[in-house]
């Protein structure tokens, strides 16, 4: 059984998202945003972080919605 995950870096995620690169590196800095780590001198992010992140959001704005 193979475990292989997709590492992201800024510039896909902000293809993903829109949200800019400088602004995911920006929140890596900050210790905001969802999860990421060094991996030899790039700053990657776990695919399936990003998309419970995601989710994550989507359903916090729900709620705002909501009230």
């Amino acid at each position: 059984m193979s475990n292989t995950e997709n590492f992201l870096q800024a510039a896909d995620l902000e293809q993903l998202t829109g949200i800019p690169a400088a602004t995911w590196r920006y929140w890596a800095h900050k210790g905001t945003g969802p999860a990421s780590f060094k991996l030899g001198r790039r700053r990657v992010y776990r695919e399936s972080v990003i998309h419970a992140w995601i989710a994550e959001q989507e359903a916090q704005s729900g709620k705002a919605g909501q009230l």
